[in-house]
């Protein structure tokens, strides 16, 4: 696994120190995060490729890659399943074990003869009739897509960090820790789980507005926000998977009842959960 260069977290220790980080927004958080930090890359399964040659392939033990992507039986995988490679830079192709295919026999044409009766003075004449086979193609359904479902499955679908009502909405102009993202409604200490496959890029209090806080960075520049927490259960530097608990939840640091605050970022820029939820 790879992990952060010991030079490059020391100068984003000492840079978060020397700005103080209680005063940083979430966005300036992240570009400090970011600058010492490395994310995985996911891997399309293709005809023939197992979860073992994908590890050894890029050097990532077959147990932890299996773990990290909650795959319970590493020999039933199937094709197009995207596979989460922590710390990997780029898309490596892997051997596939080729199989065997067994070509069927051809069919033979028959030929059948038929004499008729001799006549005065005439040779007999000799038919040839083939028996040919033809073989009717099934006919193929086209289904045709409506563009504003084509719109809807192009982003990235997540899990829900939690269940329950969602008591404040997402809102561009609104403050840290308010509604750029969604406020869900729960009991205090109920599971929060991440809402993608991915790498835990900050856990702390040290963020205004957000009491304890994880951060959990994807793949295409994605990041999801959980926020309110009463107790972290990563740490940064982890590697978590689809639906894996990450923190219990608590109440905001301001006062009142109990409830996650869960924001999505396309970068730097905050957008609504509610688009990329099922």
């Amino acid at each position: 696994m790879h992990k952060f260069s010991s030079t490059v977290l020391l100068q984003t220790v000492n840079c978060v120190r020397k700005v103080g980080v209680m005063s940083l927004p979430l966005f300036m958080t992240l570009i400090l995060l970011l600058s010492g930090c490395e994310a995985g890359i996911y891997h399309t399964v293709r005809p023939g490729q197992t979860l073992y040659r994908i590890s050894r392939t890029y050097n990532v033990d077959e147990g932890y890659l299996a773990r990290v992507n909650g795959i319970g039986d590493p020999s039933q995988i199937a094709i197009g399943t995207r596979i989460f490679v922590p710390g990997a830079q780029r898309v490596l192709p892997v051997q596939v074990v080729k199989t065997k295919t067994i070509s069927q026999p051809k069919q033979k044409t028959t030929t059948k003869v038929t004499k008729k009766p001799a006549q005065t003075n005439k040779k007999p004449v000799v038919v040839t009739q083939k028996k040919t086979t033809i073989k009717k193609k099934p006919t193929s359904s086209i289904t045709q897509t409506k563009s504003s479902k084509s719109k809807a499955t192009s982003l990235k679908r997540l899990q829900w960090p939690l269940r329950g009502k969602i008591v404040r909405t997402f809102s561009k102009q609104a403050t840290a820790g308010g509604g750029k993202g969604i406020e869900i409604a729960v009991r205090s200490g109920s599971d929060v789980s991440a809402s993608e496959a991915g790498k835990v890029i900050y856990s702390g209090d040290g963020v205004n507005g957000y009491g304890f806080l994880v951060i959990l960075q994807h793949e295409n520049d994605l990041f999801t926000v959980y926020g309110f927490n009463q107790k972290n259960l990563v740490h940064q530097g982890d590697f978590v998977s689809k639906g894996e608990r990450i923190a219990l939840s608590g109440a905001p640091p301001s006062g009142g009842k109990a409830r996650l605050h869960f924001e999505v970022r396309k970068g730097k820029i905050a957008v609504d959960p509610l688009q990329y939820l099922p």
